[in-house]
């Protein structure tokens, strides 16, 4: 209830900042001149809040996206309030994890250096759907592609920062709708990649998100024993109106979202979380924390499972891994993969 209160009024938190403080509020006195951020789901929302400020702030600014009209489009707002700053727009499908490995690979062909990861693309799929890998496309494209390629842009990310001895940052954009999962996620994630008839639009999102808190938790345990100046952390935006639910649209979303109305928060507001974590010089060596409202909060009990958290790294490295498999036999070595990391996870 108190919290309650204090989201209603906007009250600040330790950090000083609160719910209705801004991206621009909490970015005022940041210099971002010397830093490049790669932002997915920048053409829109939140992603493309986030996206503006932090070029208003000077950043070099990487923005993939699946559509390169849109993301160009969004290059060109942007561009058309900051004409200096620099965007460089990008094919990437986080559904593919064949599009990752490319994307990364012409990132690095570029020779620049990286500071900043923020991975903010969301998708919230109402119809049930399979990846060309054969993973469900809410937990391929939320988490899964994000997974990958974090994983492959780490190097870049710890190499940067020994360079310059500015300290990277990782952000996962999640949701508070990440407690609402409950039961065994793997055995879940199994059973919604062979068919839809466990498919729960709302389960398989609130999966997802899970999978981007405890992504974050096992991050940063392995970035704390390798020493490196990176740290990663997730954030909840709040509860804002965005694309996001383009594919719920009707008169019981409608109604859902007057009668939250007073929690609502505006997009500028929604973002304002996102860059306070991905930029503010008092959150240094801060890592492996859950945020919103620009502080850091409590997760829930699973969402704060260091074994459930190194259980789904061990499966993410087998879905994301080729592991030999013929392009025929992909889809089926994968629900193997699956199946084999359960099997793992039930015997520990």
């Amino acid at each position: 209830m108190i919290e309650t209160v204090k989201h209603l009024i906007g009250s600040g938190g330790r950090s000083g900042f609160g719910s209705r403080s801004t991206a621009e509020h909490v970015t005022a006195k940041s210099d971002l001149r010397s830093l490049t951020a790669i932002i997915t789901g920048a053409t829109s929302g939140i992603g493309a809040e986030t996206a503006r400020v932090l070029a208003k702030r000077g950043a070099r600014l990487v923005i993939p996206a699946r559509s390169l009209k849109t993301a160009e489009e969004t290059k060109s707002r942007i561009l058309s309030e900051f004409p200096d700053a620099e965007i460089i727009v990008m094919h990437l499908d986080l559904s593919s994890l064949a599009s990752v490995r490319r994307f990364v690979d012409d990132f690095e062909s570029l020779h620049l250096p990286l500071n900043i990861l923020i991975n903010n693309a969301g998708k919230y799929a109402h119809k049930h759907a399979i990846s060309e890998d054969g993973v469900e496309m809410t937990f391929a494209t939320n988490y899964l592609g994000h997974f990958l390629l974090t994983k492959l842009l780490l190097k870049n990310l710890i190499e940067t920062a020994a360079l310059t001895g500015v300290q990277g940052r990782i952000v996962n954009v999640t949701s508070v709708v990440y407690s609402w999962f409950s039961g065994d996620m793997l055995q879940y994630l199994a059973d919604i990649s062979r068919n839809n008839r466990s498919y729960d639009a709302t389960r398989a999102y609130a999966l997802s998100k899970l999978a981007n808190v405890l992504h974050t938790i096992e991050l940063s345990r392995i970035l704390h024993k390798m020493d490196a100046n990176v740290t990663a952390n997730c954030v909840h935006p709040g509860i804002v109106r965005t694309r996001l639910t383009r594919d719920r649209e009707g008169l019981i979303t409608d109604l859902v979202f007057f009668l939250t109305s007073k929690l609502l928060k505006s997009v500028p507001q929604a973002a304002a979380t996102t860059c306070y974590v991905a930029t503010s010089p008092r959150l240094r060596n801060v890592c492996g924390k859950y945020f919103s409202d620009c502080n850091e909060a409590r997760t829930s009990k699973l969402g704060s499972c260091s074994v459930k958290a190194q259980r789904l790294w061990t499966a993410s490295e087998l879905l994301v891994s080729p592991a030999s498999c013929t392009p025929q036999l992909y889809q089926t070595c994968k629900y193997s993969l699956t199946n084999d990391v359960i099997c793992k996870s039930q015997a520990l």
